[in-house]
């Protein structure tokens, strides 16, 4: 044995380090694409959880006029990072990192994604990634500049903090992590496909995953490279985007809704091919209604969708003809859209009369939120009427209809079809279904007085407003509180089912659940080893047993800490 490798064990024996210590964390280095699709599961709740902890903030402090839980400098610094948090840490790291690495390989044959280190480390740059926007809402009042980081408000004249540049390198750590898991997905999908899996029988939640990766690889950098022009614009004394020395405030714009309109795409799409699959399963079906046409319908939507960016920018001094294209692209835009609406629709032809699954009634609920939310789409898509509805709280209603009920409906529709594929083990049937109503309830709520004070003229990101407001703050901020209580109880239906072992119907995860995937499943390692320390902690329903494992391993450290010392 050498000097290092003789060191080596000295050390782990003196500080109690044997194989077993590091077993337990294995996963925290491995490359196993269900594992890495845990981290990202892990990470993307814990950030939604945080990201909606803000919004209870927001609409506490606008419950009704004068409140003031919060500074106006602090009130904009918590909607710029909830914006932040749930778009690039919860929607993107839970559909495309969870999902996509869990079902992707699985879907077409492959025994794992095609680069596994490159998996894990897009994976880990999101950790430092959320860190630098945390901590950058905290210094010197915080990123008060809004997620677009507009400039002159992010000029270092009008945002003199270090927090604008600790937002910027986040979302340039965040961009790199999308580029990287990218390519990984891309490579996965066009070289590593089984001999049944070719392109035209491929499953269409890969199909969302190709277009939505491809979209991310050719809007990203321009974010990148507008995000570094700001950078060197605050601090190197360039005049990209400064009219002082020649530059153009509005040349920021273009290049941010270019990544920007994308984006909602790329939040979309996976969840479309999710409520495909799911839909086709609760209908009995192996395949949605018009495959083909779903297809193109993406593959469109996709194309299209870098080339509306400008109906962001109707309010910015375009001229008449410009409005007038961005305002027919945007319109045009509604019709592979309205192919996949009619599509699910008649994939649910013939369901028959059986037990309403939870996840179905996420589907329907998806299918008739997104639809609302695009119907406000095609209204805002006329330049008329957006120049008046613009920054107002009719378009914060809208892209939440889309967002909050449309992705991230389209989440707990699959989380509750593959939570027993994933664990082993089933949510409470029943329970699930109160928990649907009542988030349907509350998110209507919270979102659909909204429009109507939007229409009336109250305008977005004010910390006040007049009194005539107040019946439809006053009932979006309830909605709000009862979305709270839905989210307390969905996290204790985690712990419920995880403590239960409940097999349901399906006595077997590989062979029960095969249809369930959407498409037939070679062998695969079904077994989750990181989810053994889950399975112990929840092994019981006494909350005593379940915290002796944590005492114990906090026992253990305490002692190696007090060896250190």
């Amino acid at each position: 044995m050498s000097v290092g490798g003789e060191l080596l064990r000295l050390m782990l024996n003196r500080f109690n380090l044997n194989k077993n210590f590091f077993k337990k964390f294995n996963w925290l280095a491995s490359t196993n694409h269900k594992q890495i699709g845990s981290l990202y599961f892990f990470l993307g709740v814990w950030c939604g959880l945080s990201g909606f902890s803000l919004s209870v903030l927001i609409r506490g402090n606008n419950a009704w006029p004068g409140v003031g839980l919060v500074s106006p400098e602090q009130y904009l610094s918590v909607i710029t990072v909830h914006a932040i948090l749930m778009i690039f840490f919860f929607l993107m790291p839970v559909l495309i990192g969870g999902f996509g690495n869990w079902l992707v390989p699985l879907m077409i044959g492959a025994p794992d994604m095609a680069l596994p280190r490159i998996n894990a480390f897009s994976f880990w740059l999101l950790v430092p990634s959320v860190i630098f926007l945390l901590g950058g809402g905290k210094i010197e009042g915080g990123l008060q500049t809004g997620w677009t980081l507009y400039p002159p408000l992010s000029s270092v004249k009008f945002s003199s903090s270090p927090s604008v540049d600790f937002g910027i390198f986040s979302l340039h750590m965040a961009g790199l992590s999308s580029i990287l898991g990218s390519i990984n997905f891309l490579t996965t999908l066009l070289n590593m496909r089984g001999p049944e899996s070719r392109l035209d029988r491929m499953p269409l939640f890969c199909w969302a995953l190709g277009v939505t990766t491809l979209l991310l690889l050719l809007s990203v950098p321009v974010l990148a490279g507008g995000l570094t022009m700001l950078i060197v614009d605050r601090h190197f004394s360039t005049s990209f985007f400064d009219p002082v020395g020649g530059g153009d405030p509005v040349l920021f714009m273009h290049l941010f809704w270019f990544f920007g309109h994308p984006e909602v795409y790329v939040l979309i799409l996976p969840g479309f091919g999710l409520i495909s699959h799911v839909l086709a399963g609760c209908a009995r079906k192996k395949m949605p209604f018009g495959y083909i046409g779903m297809v193109y319908a993406m593959c469109s939507i996709g194309m299209m969708g870098f080339l509306v960016w400008g109906h962001h920018m109707f309010v910015s001094g375009l001229d008449v003809d410009t409005r007038a294209y961005f305002s027919t692209a945007t319109m045009c835009i509604a019709v592979p859209t309205g192919v996949k609406i009619f599509s699910w629709v008649m994939t649910l032809q013939g369901i028959g009369h059986h037990s309403w699954e939870p996840a179905l009634l996420w589907c329907l609920g998806f299918l008739v939120m997104f639809t609302a939310g695009g119907c406000t789409g095609v209204i805002l898509a006329s330049t008329a009427l957006d120049v008046h509805l613009h920054d107002t709280y009719f378009t914060v209603g809208h892209f939440h209809y889309v967002l909050s009920m449309g992705a991230v409906f389209s989440v707990f529709a699959a989380f509750q079809w593959y939570f027993h594929f994933f664990t082993g083990t089933m949510l409470h049937q029943r329970w699930s279904r109160w928990h649907f109503w009542g988030s349907v309830g509350t998110v209507h709520m919270i979102f659909t007085p909204m429009h109507s004070i939007g229409l009336g003229g109250m305008p977005r990101r004010y910390y006040d407003y007049p009194e005539s407001f107040t019946l439809g703050n006053a009932t979006a901020s309830c909605g709000t509180l009862g979305m709270a209580l839905m989210t307390m109880f969905w996290v204790w239906l985690i712990w419920e089912g995880l403590s239960s072992q409940r097999l349901g119907r399906w006595k077997s995860v590989p062979s029960g659940l095969v249809d369930r995937l959407g498409w037939q499943i070679p062998l695969h390692t079904f077994w989750l080893h990181s989810y053994q320390i889950v399975w112990k902690l929840f092994s019981s329903r006494s909350p005593k047993a379940c915290l002796n494992p944590l005492l114990k391993a906090a026992k253990g450290l305490n002692k190696r800490l007090s060896l250190v010392s």
